[in-house]
């Protein structure tokens, strides 16, 4: 005797989870659109869901609210960072600071707005550690060859200087407040950091 199974079960199974991933793509492309648009008081559920063409209780079943689908697009943003500054060539300053520059030209107004309303904004705070986190251990790798041999305070305080020199607000005087080129802005930052 056979047992039948049903036809094609298997595949609306896959084609449901591919559909619900979609979905969930949708709705973090939706979050990061309004949240870089609107200022962070102003982004609701409301407006991601319609930007996403689902409804807010598809985004509260999905994410569980307006902090967790935040939360999720922060993530998922923050990996797309780590990936491009992986980029970065240890050892090699001129490499290093060329991959940042693409990052801060790309995102560094942004990123600005973003560490104004860190205070005023309720979630936006992890949001900002976690940047501050990434740019950290991203200067610890790449400029690694630096730190060789130093340890406790010393270690400490040159990758505090390399941190500060290779920060988004460094570039912003540089680069918005100075009026510098784009090269320039490299050339000057390559220098401040092969000064340590």
């Amino acid at each position: 005797m056979k047992v039948r199974t049903a036809p094609g079960r298997p595949y609306r199974m896959v084609a449901r989870a591919e559909s619900a991933a979609a979905t969930g793509e949708r709705i973090l492309d939706a979050a990061v659109q309004v949240f870089w648009e609107l200022p962070g008081e102003q982004v609701s559920l409301d407006e991601v869901a319609r930007r996403a063409g689902v409804s807010v209780q598809t985004v509260i079943r999905r994410f569980g609210g307006r902090d967790g689908v935040f939360a999720a697009a922060a993530q998922r943003e923050t990996e797309t960072v780590r990936r491009q500054r992986d980029k970065a060539p240890v050892g090699d300053p001129h490499g290093a600071v060329h991959v940042l520059v693409d990052h801060y030209e790309a995102m560094g107004d942004r990123v600005l707005r973003l560490l104004a309303e860190e205070e005023r904004v309720p979630g936006l705070r992890q949001v900002a550690d976690q940047g501050r986190a990434l740019h950290r251990e991203w200067c610890a790798q790449v400029f690694a060859p630096a730190l060789e041999g130093l340890g406790g305070v010393e270690r400490r305080r040159r990758l505090a200087q390399v941190v500060a020199v290779s920060d988004v607000y460094v570039w912003k005087l540089l680069r918005r407040d100075a009026g510098l080129s784009r090269r320039q802005t490299e050339i000057a930052l390559v220098e401040l950091l092969e000064s340590l």
